[in-house]
């Protein structure tokens, strides 16, 4: 099943006339330029010999240069102190600098270059960090100490995309050109309606999303304007309102997207065994109940909190391995099994919020292989977490619907364009 490529909404006539202008004026000169001018050596630019290289006005080739990526846990300052730069340097710089950049908010897996003097001491004298693809922040310990932050121009285009599902909404998107992360907004939008493991072919979806742009290379997307999205015949329309200062997506009758329970704890993954009163059990070898949803997914995916509630246990042993226990409120709980670690700060008793990481799919426990098993309790009884049928959130305000009613016709328009 083929997908209809992406398209820009609106396309600047300006561009278009343009383009047109440079077209004939390139052919008018290459028709008219038959003689080949010489010109005289004297009068040819010189390019100076070693003329340096500047990155982020830095002479560059003056130093010698160390690259590296942010690892996990780690500070810029252990980076720093490596290469020669002294501690007081150091919160000198960072505490000049806190209205330029908080480096509690360095992210791992960015790039970054730390250039040395070229001596035997090798003391670092600038640092740049690749903070994301708009944004790179460059430390300097010469006599100015400080942090100076380079921004890059950004350019947002209003795009609309449409597809089918063969296999995943994923593969959709990855299939159909689109930026990757469309997959993840859709999903986080859609979650609470939408069984994103249940998807059939022929499920399809539209999108009008805002793509951002650094030197005309897609870098990011910004806001989902308005979306829609079928699944086994039914159509969901995700309408952007404004209440009570906080804006959310409704459906069309003014219902809130969101629900007190996510369909799903994991994204993007398959079901391997479904909730069942009698299943054979591959390593005990007898046939006995799985009052829960096994999720199959590689170690280390992240599992999520399908509600706001409090962990009432985190344990390690048994069959169910490491597993944590989650009260909704007085009629609904929640396990997560076989975890191969749980998440930062995640304990009996606190608090945890909807979509919070609680742990990581492992196989601890009686398990032939890495997968969730997650269980559902009403009043303490297990139920089919498939079956579960979630209340929403608070919907449109009587006094808003009129405003609402506006917004709602407006993008319904705008999705009935494509």
């Amino acid at each position: 099943m083929k997908l209809p490529a992406r398209s820009i909404l609106i396309i600047p006539a300006t561009i278009l006339l343009l383009s047109a202008a440079i077209f004939f004026s390139c052919n008018h000169l290459v028709e008219s330029n038959h003689e080949l001018s010489i010109v005289s050596p004297d009068s040819m630019p010189v390019r100076p010999q070693n003329e340096p290289v500047f990155i982020y006005d830095i002479p560059a080739d003056s130093f010698d240069m160390v690259q590296g990526q942010i690892k996990r846990d780690s500070f810029i300052s252990e980076l720093l102190l490596k290469n020669g730069v002294s501690m007081p340097e150091i919160d000198k710089v960072l505490n000049k600098s806190k209205q330029v950049f908080d480096v509690r908010k360095v992210l791992p897996g960015r790039n970054y270059s730390i250039l040395c003097d070229r001596d035997s001491i090798h003391r670092a004298r600038y640092m740049i960090y690749e903070h994301d693809a708009a944004t790179t922040y460059v430390f300097s310990f010469n006599d100015s100490l400080n942090i100076t932050a380079f921004k890059k121009d950004v350019t947002t285009e209003i795009k609309y995309a449409k597809g089918a599902i063969n296999t995943s909404l994923w593969q959709s998107i990855m299939d159909g050109g689109m930026p990757p992360k469309l997959a993840v907004e859709l999903a986080d939008i859609f979650q609470w309606t939408v069984d994103f493991f249940g998807l059939e072919e022929g499920d399809n979806f539209k999108v009008v999303y805002e793509e951002k742009f650094i030197e005309g290379k897609s870098v990011d997307i910004g806001k989902i304007l308005t979306a829609q999205f079928t699944s086994s015949g039914v159509t969901y329309t995700a309408i952007p309102f404004l209440q009570d200062g906080q804006q959310s997506f409704f459906d069309t009758d003014g219902k809130s997207l969101r629900k007190a329970f996510l369909k799903a704890p994991l994204k993007f993954n398959r079901i391997s065994s479904r909730y069942t009163t009698s299943r054979f059990h591959p390593i005990l070898k007898i046939r006995r109940p799985h009052l829960g949803v096994d999720y199959a997914a590689p170690v280390g995916t992240e599992v999520q909190s399908i509600g706001d509630g409090k962990v009432i246990s985190v344990t390690s042993g048994g069959g169910e391995g490491r597993m944590v226990k989650i009260k909704h409120n007085s009629s609904y709980s929640t396990a997560y099994m076989h975890l191969s670690r749980f998440g930062e700060g995640i304990r009996q008793g606190v608090s945890v919020r909807q979509g919070q990481i609680i742990g990581y799919v492992g196989s601890s426990g009686l398990s032939t292989g890495p997968h969730l098993d997650f269980r559902f309790y009403l009043n303490g009884s297990p139920v089919d977490p498939l079956k579960v049928i979630a209340p929403p959130s608070e919907p449109v305000s009587e006094s808003n619907l009129e405003r609402f009613e506006k917004i709602k016709q407006v993008n319904l328009d705008l999705l009935g364009t494509f």
